[in-house]
Protein backbone atom coordinates (compact mmCIF):
# COMPACT_ATOMS: atom_id res chain seq x y z
CA UNK A 1 0.00 0.00 0.00
CA UNK A 2 0.98 3.61 -0.50
CA UNK A 3 0.96 5.19 2.95
CA UNK A 4 1.79 8.65 4.27
CA UNK A 5 2.52 9.29 7.92
CA UNK A 6 2.11 12.90 9.00
CA UNK A 7 4.27 13.42 12.06
CA UNK A 8 7.62 11.88 12.90
CA UNK A 9 7.54 11.67 16.68
CA UNK A 10 7.37 8.56 18.84
CA UNK A 11 4.15 7.23 17.28
CA UNK A 12 4.58 8.45 13.71
CA UNK A 13 8.23 7.51 13.51
CA UNK A 14 7.56 4.02 14.81
CA UNK A 15 4.65 3.45 12.40
CA UNK A 16 6.75 4.65 9.48
CA UNK A 17 9.53 2.21 10.35
CA UNK A 18 7.26 -0.76 10.96
CA UNK A 19 5.07 -0.26 7.91
CA UNK A 20 8.12 0.22 5.70
CA UNK A 21 9.61 -2.97 7.09
CA UNK A 22 6.33 -4.74 6.29
CA UNK A 23 6.78 -3.83 2.62
CA UNK A 24 4.60 -0.77 2.25
CA UNK A 25 5.55 2.34 0.26
CA UNK A 26 5.78 4.88 3.10
CA UNK A 27 6.26 8.62 2.95
CA UNK A 28 6.76 10.74 6.06
CA UNK A 29 5.71 14.38 6.17
CA UNK A 30 6.61 16.96 8.80
CA UNK A 31 5.11 20.42 9.27
CA UNK A 32 8.62 21.88 9.19
CA UNK A 33 9.53 20.19 5.93
CA UNK A 34 11.24 16.95 4.82
CA UNK A 35 14.53 17.94 6.39
CA UNK A 36 12.90 17.83 9.84
CA UNK A 37 12.20 14.08 9.56
CA UNK A 38 14.85 12.28 11.68
CA UNK A 39 17.14 9.91 9.79
CA UNK A 40 16.24 6.97 12.03
CA UNK A 41 12.59 7.24 10.96
CA UNK A 42 13.69 6.50 7.40
CA UNK A 43 16.01 3.61 8.22
CA UNK A 44 13.55 0.90 7.09
CA UNK A 45 12.94 2.46 3.68
CA UNK A 46 10.44 5.27 4.24
CA UNK A 47 11.02 8.55 2.40
CA UNK A 48 10.63 12.12 3.63
CA UNK A 49 8.27 14.24 1.53
CA UNK A 50 6.74 17.70 1.38
CA UNK A 51 3.41 17.79 3.16
CA UNK A 52 1.41 18.93 0.14
CA UNK A 53 2.86 16.22 -2.10
CA UNK A 54 2.61 13.48 0.52
CA UNK A 55 -1.20 13.48 0.68
CA UNK A 56 -1.77 12.90 -3.03
CA UNK A 57 -2.01 9.48 -4.66
CA UNK A 58 -1.91 7.57 -1.37
CA UNK A 59 -4.05 4.68 -0.16
CA UNK A 60 -3.88 5.70 3.50
CA UNK A 61 -2.76 8.71 5.49
CA UNK A 62 -1.92 8.33 9.17
CA UNK A 63 -2.19 11.42 11.38
CA UNK A 64 0.41 11.13 14.14
CA UNK A 65 -0.01 14.70 15.37
CA UNK A 66 -1.22 16.12 18.70
CA UNK A 67 -4.94 16.24 19.37
CA UNK A 68 -6.35 19.63 18.47
CA UNK A 69 -4.12 20.16 15.42
CA UNK A 70 -6.19 18.38 12.76
CA UNK A 71 -8.04 21.55 11.83
CA UNK A 72 -4.75 23.05 10.63
CA UNK A 73 -4.76 20.47 7.83
CA UNK A 74 -8.36 21.01 6.69
CA UNK A 75 -7.46 23.04 3.59
CA UNK A 76 -4.84 20.49 2.60
CA UNK A 77 -7.24 17.57 3.02
CA UNK A 78 -9.89 19.27 0.92
CA UNK A 79 -7.84 18.10 -2.08
CA UNK A 80 -7.38 14.50 -0.88
CA UNK A 81 -9.51 11.92 -2.74
CA UNK A 82 -12.52 10.62 -0.81
CA UNK A 83 -11.33 7.00 -1.11
CA UNK A 84 -8.09 7.71 0.79
CA UNK A 85 -8.28 6.17 4.26
CA UNK A 86 -7.36 8.68 6.97
CA UNK A 87 -6.32 7.26 10.34
CA UNK A 88 -6.24 9.33 13.52
CA UNK A 89 -3.90 8.23 16.35
CA UNK A 90 -4.38 11.16 18.74
CA UNK A 91 -5.82 11.48 22.24
CA UNK A 92 -7.20 14.43 24.17
CA UNK A 93 -5.34 15.48 27.29
CA UNK A 94 -6.38 18.99 28.36
CA UNK A 95 -3.19 19.18 30.44
CA UNK A 96 -1.21 19.02 27.19
CA UNK A 97 -3.36 20.68 24.52
CA UNK A 98 -5.34 23.11 26.63
CA UNK A 99 -9.05 22.77 27.15
CA UNK A 100 -11.24 22.07 24.12
CA UNK A 101 -14.86 22.76 25.02
CA UNK A 102 -16.43 20.13 22.75
CA UNK A 103 -14.24 17.36 24.15
CA UNK A 104 -14.74 18.59 27.71
CA UNK A 105 -18.49 18.45 27.11
CA UNK A 106 -18.31 14.82 26.01
CA UNK A 107 -18.01 14.88 22.23
CA UNK A 108 -16.24 11.75 21.03
CA UNK A 109 -12.66 12.69 20.18
CA UNK A 110 -12.61 11.03 16.77
CA UNK A 111 -15.87 12.73 15.78
CA UNK A 112 -14.46 16.11 16.80
CA UNK A 113 -11.36 15.44 14.70
CA UNK A 114 -13.59 14.41 11.80
CA UNK A 115 -15.32 17.79 12.00
CA UNK A 116 -12.04 19.69 12.25
CA UNK A 117 -10.43 17.85 9.34
CA UNK A 118 -13.56 17.97 7.19
CA UNK A 119 -13.61 14.25 6.37
CA UNK A 120 -14.13 10.89 8.10
CA UNK A 121 -11.30 9.28 10.02
CA UNK A 122 -10.48 5.86 11.41
CA UNK A 123 -9.41 5.69 15.06
CA UNK A 124 -6.44 3.35 15.54
CA UNK A 125 -3.15 3.00 17.46
CA UNK A 126 -4.35 5.56 19.99
CA UNK A 127 -4.91 2.98 22.74
CA UNK A 128 -1.34 1.67 22.94
CA UNK A 129 1.60 3.51 24.44
CA UNK A 130 4.42 4.53 22.13
CA UNK A 131 6.80 2.24 23.99
CA UNK A 132 4.35 -0.64 23.65
CA UNK A 133 4.14 -0.07 19.92
CA UNK A 134 7.92 0.18 19.63
CA UNK A 135 8.84 -2.91 21.65
CA UNK A 136 5.96 -5.37 21.90
CA UNK A 137 4.81 -6.02 18.34
CA UNK A 138 5.07 -9.70 17.39
CA UNK A 139 4.06 -11.81 14.37
CA UNK A 140 0.44 -12.88 13.94
CA UNK A 141 -0.37 -15.99 15.94
CA UNK A 142 2.28 -15.38 18.60
CA UNK A 143 1.07 -16.24 22.12
CA UNK A 144 -0.06 -13.23 24.16
CA UNK A 145 -0.16 -10.87 21.18
CA UNK A 146 -1.47 -7.46 22.27
CA UNK A 147 -4.66 -6.20 20.61
CA UNK A 148 -5.40 -2.68 19.38
CA UNK A 149 -8.97 -1.39 18.80
CA UNK A 150 -9.91 0.09 15.43
CA UNK A 151 -13.08 2.15 14.96
CA UNK A 152 -14.55 3.67 11.78
CA UNK A 153 -17.88 4.42 10.17
CA UNK A 154 -16.73 2.86 6.89
CA UNK A 155 -16.37 -0.93 6.92
CA UNK A 156 -13.77 -0.73 4.14
CA UNK A 157 -11.71 1.94 5.88
CA UNK A 158 -11.81 -0.08 9.11
CA UNK A 159 -10.66 -3.18 7.22
CA UNK A 160 -7.71 -1.30 5.73
CA UNK A 161 -6.66 0.09 9.11
CA UNK A 162 -7.00 -3.33 10.75
CA UNK A 163 -4.67 -4.80 8.15
CA UNK A 164 -2.11 -2.12 8.90
CA UNK A 165 -2.40 -2.65 12.66
CA UNK A 166 -1.67 -6.34 12.02
CA UNK A 167 1.37 -5.35 9.95
CA UNK A 168 2.77 -3.40 12.90
CA UNK A 169 2.69 -6.47 15.14
CA UNK A 170 -0.64 -6.30 16.95
CA UNK A 171 -4.00 -8.05 16.75
CA UNK A 172 -6.58 -5.63 15.31
CA UNK A 173 -9.94 -5.57 17.09
CA UNK A 174 -13.04 -4.36 15.28
CA UNK A 175 -14.30 -1.69 17.69
CA UNK A 176 -17.27 -0.64 15.56
CA UNK A 177 -18.26 2.88 14.60
CA UNK A 178 -16.72 6.21 15.60
CA UNK A 179 -19.60 7.05 17.93
CA UNK A 180 -18.44 4.15 20.09
CA UNK A 181 -14.74 5.02 19.96
CA UNK A 182 -15.02 6.82 23.30
CA UNK A 183 -14.55 3.30 24.68
CA UNK A 184 -10.87 3.45 23.63
CA UNK A 185 -10.20 7.00 24.82
CA UNK A 186 -7.92 7.88 27.78
CA UNK A 187 -9.20 6.76 31.15
CA UNK A 188 -11.02 3.66 29.87
CA UNK A 189 -10.09 0.04 30.70
CA UNK A 190 -9.00 -0.54 27.08
CA UNK A 191 -6.62 2.40 26.99
CA UNK A 192 -2.91 1.55 27.18
CA UNK A 193 -3.42 -1.58 29.27
CA UNK A 194 -1.83 -4.14 26.87
CA UNK A 195 -4.70 -6.63 26.53
CA UNK A 196 -5.22 -9.57 24.20
CA UNK A 197 -8.27 -9.83 21.95
CA UNK A 198 -10.54 -11.48 24.51
CA UNK A 199 -9.48 -9.12 27.28
CA UNK A 200 -9.86 -6.09 25.03
CA UNK A 201 -13.41 -7.02 24.08
CA UNK A 202 -14.36 -7.17 27.77
CA UNK A 203 -12.54 -3.92 28.53
CA UNK A 204 -14.33 -2.02 25.77
CA UNK A 205 -17.67 -3.32 27.02
CA UNK A 206 -16.85 -2.25 30.60
CA UNK A 207 -16.02 1.37 29.74
CA UNK A 208 -17.83 4.10 31.68
CA UNK A 209 -18.22 7.25 29.58
CA UNK A 210 -18.78 9.55 32.55
CA UNK A 211 -15.96 8.16 34.64
CA UNK A 212 -13.30 7.99 31.91
CA UNK A 213 -12.27 11.70 31.91
CA UNK A 214 -12.02 11.68 35.71
CA UNK A 215 -9.87 8.55 35.61
CA UNK A 216 -7.69 10.13 32.90
CA UNK A 217 -7.09 13.22 35.02
CA UNK A 218 -6.41 11.22 38.21
CA UNK A 219 -3.82 9.15 36.35
CA UNK A 220 -2.16 12.27 35.00
CA UNK A 221 -1.84 13.59 38.55
CA UNK A 222 -0.26 10.32 39.66
CA UNK A 223 2.19 10.30 36.77
CA UNK A 224 3.12 13.92 37.50
CA UNK A 225 4.08 12.90 41.03
CA UNK A 226 6.84 10.57 39.79
CA UNK A 227 10.31 11.93 40.52
CA UNK A 228 11.77 9.96 37.60
CA UNK A 229 10.39 8.68 34.32
CA UNK A 230 8.25 5.59 35.01
CA UNK A 231 9.01 2.41 33.14
CA UNK A 232 6.62 0.97 30.57
CA UNK A 233 5.67 -1.73 33.04
CA UNK A 234 4.89 0.86 35.72
CA UNK A 235 2.70 2.91 33.36
CA UNK A 236 0.73 -0.10 32.14
CA UNK A 237 0.29 -1.41 35.69
CA UNK A 238 -0.95 1.97 36.89
CA UNK A 239 -3.42 2.17 34.00
CA UNK A 240 -4.71 -1.30 34.80
CA UNK A 241 -4.94 -0.61 38.52
CA UNK A 242 -7.30 2.30 37.88
CA UNK A 243 -9.96 -0.21 36.83
CA UNK A 244 -9.56 -2.93 39.44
Amino acid sequence: MKITVIGAGAIGGNLARKLSAAGHDVQVAHAQGPEAVPAEVLESGAHAADLADAVQGRDAIILAIPFGRAGELADLFATVPAETVVIDTSNYYPQLSGNIDAADNGQVESLWNTEQLGRPVVKAWNAALAATQQTKGVPAGAPGRIAIPVAADSDEARRVAMRLVDDTGFDPFDAGVLADSWRQQPGTPAYCTELNLKELEAALAAADRTEAPRTRDRLMERFAAFTSTPTLHEVVDMNRSAHR
